[in-house]
């Protein structure tokens, strides 16, 4: 009995880590093959709770609809990191992703001949609202964290943006990393001489009391946690899909 029941186990799990490879696998083949378009500005998943992403492989020239002219360039690279970007739709030998320059909600039409192709099954959801940071992980709610979001005079900007690259931590309140997103402030435009001002999530910066765990519009602009909060986020991806909502 105890060896049929072992059996039943190992044939679970295989099933299982077999699934996961088809639906991965599946992901990248099926927009291979398909020409299913979802409309302009929307998420686009090939299966629900996954995420396309795209790597240029050198500087491609990118048009506001794959039937017009060409309106610049997306380069395989930003500040100075590889670039991965979330699809949003695809139509024929055209894909749509996101770009990460101003204007925020910046997309662009690329061949797909441009790009090689990954999945991520993370997305993180910040709600201004609630003043809390989501993350999810193929679709299952896998954190949700208390978050220092921009104040009155400085808000946090809204909209469909994605992780850019992780960065070096400039000091110990900062935790041990920054997440460089790819929203920019709508109300700072060069931030200590930097010539922009994007928005970073990273740590508490001494907020850690008045974050608490009710979240608080402690920053200008950027997404401030507890650094345990933090480091759960390292696994994440560059190209994960970021979504900050104003609430209800």
């Amino acid at each position: 009995m105890r060896q049929r029941s072992e059996k039943i186990v190992t044939r679970l799990a295989v099933v299982h880590v077999t699934i996961a490879t088809v639906v991965v696998m599946g992901l990248v083949a099926l927009f291979a093959t398909t020409s299913r378009a979802a409309p302009a500005g929307a998420a686009y998943l090939e299966s629900p709770g996954w995420t396309l992403i795209a790597t240029p492989t050198h500087s491609t020239l990118f048009r506001a609809s794959p039937t017009g002219r060409d309106r610049g360039a997306i380069e395989s690279t930003w500040h100075g990191q590889r670039l991965f970007t979330p699809v949003v739709a695809r139509r024929g030998d055209w894909i749509e992703v996101r770009r990460p320059g101003r204007p925020n909600g910046s997309t662009g039409w690329i061949t797909r001949r441009s790009v090689s192709f990954e999945v991520t099954p993370y997305a993180i959801v910040v709600d201004l609202a609630t003043r809390h940071l989501l993350l999810y992980k193929a679709g299952r709610l896998v954190l949700n964290a208390p978050a220092g979001v921009g104040t009155a005079r400085d808000p946090t900007p809204t909209g469909h943006f994605f992780l850019g690259f992780f960065a070096a931590s400039p000091g110990p309140s900062w935790g041990p990393f920054v997440i460089v997103t790819t929203a920019h402030s709508n109300r700072i435009t060069d931030w200590e001489d930097s010539g922009d001002a994007l928005i970073a999530i990273h740590g508490p910066l001494g907020a850690d009391h008045q974050i608490g765990t009710k979240g608080a519009a402690v920053s200008h602009g950027c997404i401030r946690l507890h650094v345990a909060d933090l480091m759960r986020l390292r696994k994440v991806p560059d190209g994960t899909p970021i979504t900050i909502i104003a609430g209800p």
